[in-house]
């Protein structure tokens, strides 16, 4: 009797929990039993197994063998262990060395020649592998995502026959090539300079830029409003190495391809309103992440945001205010990280003409309140900046022309490299953070007593606009939140009801 211990990962939301696969050879009439939980896909892997042992000139042991992918209670699913069971079955029958094998681990679906095929969820395992020190082998059109974690103690292949060969010491495995160091060409983003006019939304979009705020654009149909938003990825800084590895491992886990020009561009998400709730939040049977995950450090923008389904909308709430969302089913249970900027625009009431001087609304008042409904109140609240985008004349449009996202984007930085010496963005301010950072002084108390009691705000609306009001002085420079810095932040939060006019605070509070 042989017994063989491999290592191989699993994929659980974004986790890559270890699997340890024991292969037991024993006497007995020749059969496959794959233990652990597996489901139908791992199931089916003693065939596929079986055919590449063959066709890479090995032979399957004629004995009773028996594989437990530990831990049992884990569901397992694909065929990512593929690799890991086969190369099990060739040490416990003796035809490679298993002196080595606790020092790798194996991920990697096999063909039935013998070729290693990509499977989903690698950048995760490699992740995982180099913090358990093992060095991660996988197929070659993983390597990309391998090289991200560890492309030193990374290695790739394209035959189960090159790793035999490799465990033998004969033919040493490639490594993959460090994507940092190929010359990749910055990606270019929409230009803030193509939006013309609009002084007070393009100001509130480099406000929200700064802060890592949320947004609503209002107006009625072609002002601009999808426009404005579609640039605000070219005024926010690019991330880190540790946001980039977070936002890649999602888009490892969806399958989706990397793209090595593009892997420090924060993401911007733009889902149709048709979106289920699942497609937005995450869900399916075995846990998937949704829009929301694949946004994590980037924008999501939701156009023509009553048209979501509310309950889909709803679902958005608790995710904006934690920065992660938990998928639960009956088999499994996996948490997505979902710190995302919420961006959506709307139109005033259904034919978007309200509070238009050059169209006549068509709607009736029953009409604009159930439009407006679908969009409930608890999540407006968890929006920072509400902008209207009135409509302007074209010559207007003709003569304004402000500055280009690159000169926003150098002041957006200085903001938050102020902001990161405090220890988060402003945003992410936790109450007692808020206290420390936002101290208001006599006159500033005086204005936000006012403007709650005036337009009824909550609690959490008053905070929110405390930490608006810190952005823009970031933006100043300035130390302190002065009455200008409460005020201007008040004027993006309070517009008496009106979506179609926005209400300045000055005359706001005068009267």
């Amino acid at each position: 009797m042989s017994l063989a211990i491999v290592f191989s990962r699993a994929q659980l939301g974004v986790d890559a929990p270890l699997v340890t696969v024991e292969v037991h050879l024993s006497n007995g009439l020749p059969a496959l039993s794959i233990v652990g939980l597996p489901e139908a896909a791992v199931r089916e892997s003693r065939e596929r197994v079986r055919s590449a042992l063959l066709h890479s000139g090995f032979e399957f042991p004629a004995r009773r063998l028996t594989v437990n992918l530990a831990p049992a209670d884990l569901p397992k699913q694909g065929g990512r262990y593929d690799l890991a069971i086969a190369i099990g079955i060739l040490a416990a029958s003796g035809q490679i060395p298993d002196e080595a094998l606790s020092e790798y681990e194996f991920v990697a679906e096999l063909a039935l020649g013998g070729g290693l095929r990509p499977v989903h969820g690698v950048l995760p395992g490699a992740l995982a592998c180099r913090k358990a020190q093992r060095r991660l082998i996988c197929a070659r059109d993983n390597a990309a995502e391998a090289a991200l974690a560890d492309p030193a103690n990374s290695l790739v292949a394209d035959q189960l026959l090159d790793i035999c060969q490799h465990l033998r010491k004969l033919e040493p495995l490639d490594r993959p090539q460090d994507p940092l160091l190929t010359h990749a060409l910055p990606t270019e983003l929409p230009d803030l300079i193509d939006v013309r006019g609009q002084a007070h939304a393009r100001r509130a979009l480099e406000i929200t830029a700064a802060g890592a705020h949320n947004l609503l654009l209002i107006g009625p149909p072609g002002t601009g409003k999808t426009l404005l938003a579609s640039r605000l990825p070219g005024l926010l800084p690019p991330l880190s190495e540790t946001e980039a590895l977070e936002a890649a491992a999602v888009q490892s886990v969806c399958g989706k391809p990397l793209d090595i020009q593009r892997w420090r561009t924060r993401p911007f998400r733009a889902p149709h309103h048709n979106a289920t709730a699942a497609a937005l939040v995450g869900g399916g049977s075995i846990p998937r992440p949704g829009e929301i995950s694949l946004a994590h450090n980037g924008v999501l923008f939701l156009d023509e945001l009553p048209e979501f389904q509310r309950h889909a909308l709803d679902m958005l709430r608790e995710p904006m205010e934690t920065g992660s969302v938990t998928v639960s089913r009956a088999s499994a249970r996996a948490e997505f990280p979902a710190r995302f900027q919420f961006v959506a625009a709307m139109n005033p009431c259904p034919c978007g003409y309200l509070g238009d001087e050059e169209h006549d609304c068509q709607c009736s008042l029953l009409q604009i309140q159930r439009y407006r409904a679908r969009v409930s109140g608890p999540l407006l609240d968890r929006i920072d900046l509400h902008v209207d985008m009135p409509r302007l004349p074209w010559r207007q449009l003709e003569q304004e022309i402000g500055e280009n996202s690159a000169t926003v984007r150098q002041r957006v930085i200085q903001a938050r490299e102020r902001q990161q010496v405090r220890g988060r963005l402003n945003a992410h301010l936790t109450l007692v953070d808020l206290e420390e950072v936002c101290q208001l002084g006599r006159a500033e108390k005086q204005l936000i007593d006012k403007v709650a009691t005036r337009f009824r705000l909550s609690p959490r609306a008053i905070h929110r606009i405390q930490r608006v009001a810190r952005s823009i002085a970031d933006l100043d420079d300035s130390m302190k939140v002065t009455h200008i810095h409460l005020q201007e932040a008040c004027s993006y939060r309070c517009n008496e009801g009106k979506p179609s006019r926005t209400v300045s605070m000055a005359s706001g509070c005068q009267s």
